[in-house]
């Protein structure tokens, strides 16, 4: 089955956020498609190159956003 697979596609595909079927067709059309698979050699280029942030606040921040949160009322 021969899809056209988006920038988008190709993004989500890297974070894995496809679903088993988008990967497998995703896969196979990277095999299939050179031109797929150097807009995806790109963006993976582009992925690797981020910085890897983890955000953890700290647990006076966490604790104040609960306490926050359980003396709030829904509207």
């Amino acid at each position: 089955m021969q899809e056209n697979f988006t920038t988008n596609d190709l993004i989500r595909f890297i974070y894995h956020e496809t679903n088993a079927s988008e990967t497998l067709a995703i896969d196979e059309a990277l095999r299939e498609n050179s031109y797929l698979y150097e807009e995806y050699e790109r963006l993976m280029e582009s992925f690797q190159s981020l910085p890897k942030v983890q955000f953890r606040p700290s647990n006076t921040t966490v604790d104040s956003i609960l306490n926050y949160s359980r003396h709030t009322t829904l509207v």
